[in-house]
């Protein structure tokens, strides 16, 4: 689009998100900008409890930008994103002699992408798990994502975006996305953070944590995500729940040490590991450990 209105703004002017409640990368934030500079959107994958949704939820409060969440579930199709037409509630009102239904406005339902294209100002679009949806779902929006605007057959409408939003989509990476989706987006990998940048995660939401114990807690994930066969690996998310749990009940760092015996299976594991098979398989490798 060459309106000036459909433009998303000059990317050397965005400024480094910064947060209270959220740690994000430099490459991610190169990221960001190299979105808003192809105007393209941005397609984020990652480890889910890696931070994907939230990254929306902070460019749009760094950009002091309205935030349109659409998240996808299996059934869902491209057109709710656009919009819906209620023809069942108009054809009960017409049984009843509802005057509303003389105007078919009344049965559009507005989608998510229809209130960001009608923002008066730029705003963020999360398309949050995408990979949810059928595999004909992301090339169905190609055209829409294009070129900012669609038709409401029902009204005879052109709705175009009056500003360009920053759309940033999400994939837990459960299965592949079409080759024609891909070459329209700019793609990041959020890789999973390591020691260090987890440790910054952690201040963040636990400023007060002692050492010893963030040290002990931070060996233990890192050693759990290192077993071979688990089918569900402990996230982000999890460590900070289960960081929540130690402290609520004041389990000591030597608690978690290698040297107990009985730290082989992590206190409140429960908030570590999420299905009885990783369980189990623990489990036996903790006995295998006493047998030596």
């Amino acid at each position: 689009m060459s309106n000036d209105k459909n433009q998303s703004g000059n990317p050397g002017t965005f400024q480094a998100i910064e947060s209270e409640n959220y740690v994000i990368t430099e490459d991610l934030q190169l990221a960001v900008r190299a979105a808003r500079a192809l105007q393209r959107p941005l397609l984020v994958k990652g480890e889910p409890g890696t931070g994907k949704t939230q990254l929306a939820i902070e460019v749009a409060r760094s950009l002091d930008c309205q935030l349109h969440q659409w998240h996808i579930k299996s059934t869902t199709k491209a057109r709710h994103g656009l919009y819906e037409y209620d023809a069942v509630s108009r054809l009960r009102d017409s049984q009843l002699g509802n005057d509303k239904v003389h105007d078919i406005n009344n049965y559009i339902i507005h989608g998510t992408l229809w209130d960001a294209f009608e923002s008066d100002k730029q705003s963020v679009v999360l398309i949050d798990e995408i990979d949810k949806a059928d595999i004909e779902f992301p090339n169905d929006l190609l055209q829409e994502l294009d070129r900012m605007e669609f038709y409401v057959h029902e009204t005879q409408q052109l709705i175009s975006a009056r500003y360009r939003p920053l759309v940033i989509i999400t994939s837990n990476n459960e299965k592949e996305l079409p080759d024609a989706f891909l070459r329209r987006c700019f793609f990041h990998y959020i890789q999973f953070p390591d020691s260090e940048t987890m440790q910054k995660i952690i201040d963040v939401h636990y400023p007060d944590l002692k050492k010893n114990l963030l040290d002990a807690a931070l060996k233990v994930f890192f050693d759990l995500r290192e077993v071979p066969g688990l089918k569900k690996k402990p996230s982000t998310s999890e460590l900070l729940d289960w960081i929540k749990l130690l402290v609520a009940e004041e389990i000591p760092a030597d608690a978690l040490q290698a040297d107990n015996p009985r730290s082989l299976i992590p206190k409140l594991h429960g908030a570590l590991l999420k299905n009885e098979q990783d369980i189990h398989l623990f489990e036996r490798l903790v006995f295998l450990n006493r047998q030596k």
